[in-house]
């Protein structure tokens, strides 16, 4: 495999600046984040290239073009912003996210992935990350509200829970559609209303959960 580093820089710039993500912050988080760390070991080889791959309990980690567009619409301020993740899985936008913003809350179904991921978080040495196993449809009611919110599987609606528990001028992004196909929607708080808008098309897992969809079904 070629050096990490040489893997990260080429990434960044053939797989994302070249597609349009331009936030120097965003650029530089991927930069810095050894995305090999958090894919199967069989899998370290292709950790670079622009496609998901499979993290285990029928889960996956996006590609990386994803990742940087989704951090990029947020609009993340690093001495600020709260930001909750539906959705830990390995851990990898988690620690973007956690270069970009003040703190990061993260909710995972699978305690399993949970744990690897709080795992890979102190390896790493960050810090301003708490993960816990949860229903992440139902949001963390308990450190709410929350300036940012982002929803990393596809959801059928965005979940009420989260929109309510969205701050002042806060922004929740959210892969709405069906169990294949969504498009990226963006809902941003203003005052009393909250605007939304539609955005690129992706594919992510379906969301399970008490706000989502149901195991094995449809919602």
């Amino acid at each position: 495999m070629l050096d990490d580093t040489l893997a990260r820089d080429r990434m960044v710039r053939e797989l994302i600046e070249r597609r349009g993500v331009r936030d120097p912050r965003v650029l530089a988080a991927m930069r810095e984040v050894p995305r090999h760390l958090f894919v199967r070991e069989h899998l370290m080889n292709q950790a670079y290239g622009d496609h998901a791959l499979p993290i285990g309990e029928a889960q996956t980690i996006s590609q990386p073009f994803i990742v940087a567009r989704m951090t990029e619409i947020l609009e993340l301020d690093a001495t600020r912003h709260k930001v909750l993740e539906v959705g830990t899985g390995s851990g990898y936008q988690t620690a973007i996210l956690a270069r970009l913003a003040r703190w990061v809350y993260s909710l995972e179904r699978i305690p399993e992935l949970a744990h690897q991921a709080i795992r890979r978080m102190r390896q790493l040495g960050i810090l301003n990350v708490k993960i816990q196993a949860f229903d992440g449809t139902v949001g963390w009611s308990e450190v709410a509200p929350f300036d940012r919110i982002l929803v990393t599987a596809g959801a059928p609606v965005a979940p009420r829970p989260l929109l309510e528990q969205l701050g002042p001028g806060g922004r929740l992004l959210v892969p709405e559609g069906d169990r294949r196909r969504q498009r990226l929607v963006l809902y941003e708080r203003i005052g009393r209303k909250v605007r939304r808008q539609e955005l690129d098309e992706v594919a992510f897992v379906p969301l399970l959960g008490r706000h989502g969809w149901e195991a094995g079904g449809e919602r």
